[in-house]
């Protein structure tokens, strides 16, 4: 005979209060990632200059 029992009860909020520097913390990720980003294309570019300049 089967009883009937209530699913259990999740929380659907978080349970830590919200960060308020959220937001800024992830517009500052993104800023660093974004200026490693054009790094990185600045770098190979410049690899790109000088392997063109000794190759001709």
């Amino acid at each position: 005979m089967a009883t009937y029992t209530p699913p259990p009860y999740f929380p659907q909020g978080s349970l830590a209060p919200p960060d308020k520097n959220r937001y800024r913390k992830f517009k500052l990720i993104v800023a660093v990632a974004i200026l490693l980003l054009i790094l990185v294309l600045g770098g190979f570019a410049v690899g790109i200059w000088y392997l063109v300049k000794v190759l001709a």
